[in-house]
């Protein structure tokens, strides 16, 4: 199953949509403001790329869109449902629900097989025993280690361990596979095929963000959004370089500054 044919919400509505979010952390003399007023759109199937370097804000953004966190103001939107203001417990339902998660360490059980692995947020979902295993079984073919499924993480090299968390991600049909860096712990031949993979699953319809430092890796997606200092300092297709992308982050007349809040959207 694809996150395309599971999500629950209209075609044509946005996958995520914020409006002037924001995020501080303290109060008063020691405040610090890592988010300052984000509008982000990423409509159903798109492929974007979230860059920026440390302390740019693209980590906060990247935990209120995976519902790891609450914005301090501003609306956040997540396939339909209204996520600010939520209980911790909605917040967890939520991301089980509608968010499938690959992180650079993979977060993987030790103790437990690849294929008990995948099934983790199908238990948490109350799926049963027989469906799990079979859902299991297909996403494992799905990313190429379906022989894997009895062996331990262990076992595995980094590649194989993180195509079984892309696995696990996408275990309960999510409405966003969200990507923090996926490639950050693997050796560049098997990063590249981690991230033709996520390609693959983009060409099948999946929405995906991929959070990243490295431009080579945002060129891969069909946007790129840049945070700079809490705010979105670049936008446009992944695809731009050289003399285009230096016009599109140059003020133009008549224009705010580049690093000044610009609005997303298809």
């Amino acid at each position: 199953m694809n996150s395309a044919e599971a999500t629950s919400g209209p075609s044509s509505s946005p996958i995520i949509q914020t409006t002037a979010l924001t995020k501080v952390y303290g109060s008063n003399g020691a405040a610090v403001h890592a988010l300052r007023g984000i509008d982000l759109t990423v409509d159903r199937g798109e492929f974007v790329a979230l860059i920026g370097p440390s302390g740019s804000g693209k980590s906060t953004l990247m935990a209120i869109l995976g519902c790891l966190d609450l914005p301090t103001e501003g609306t956040y939107t997540l396939d339909g449902r209204q996520v600010q203001g939520l209980s911790g417990g909605d917040l967890a339902r939520i991301r089980n629900e509608k968010v499938g998660f690959v992180f650079q360490s993979y977060n993987l059980l030790p103790k437990a097989s690849i294929a008990r692995n995948v099934e983790l947020p199908m238990l948490y979902a109350g799926v049963g025993r027989k469906e799990r295993r079979e859902r299991a079984m297909t996403l494992l073919e799905k990313v190429g280690i379906a022989d894997k499924a009895d062996k331990l993480p262990a076992t595995l090299s980094g590649g194989q361990r993180q195509r079984v968390a892309v696995a696990r991600a996408l275990a309960n049909g999510p409405a966003l596979l969200l990507a923090d860096e996926p490639t950050g712990a693997l050796d560049s031949k098997t990063g590249a095929e981690v991230l033709e993979l996520f390609q693959e699953l983009h060409r099948q319809g999946n929405t995906l963000l991929l959070v990243t430092h490295d431009p080579s890796i945002a060129a891969l997606a069909e946007r790129k959004v840049e945070i700079r200092d809490g705010l979105i300092a670049v936008a446009g297709e992944a695809q731009l370089g050289g003399e285009e992308e230096d016009l599109m982050s140059s003020p133009q007349p008549g224009t705010h500054r580049a690093e000044h809040h610009v609005r997303v959207g298809r």
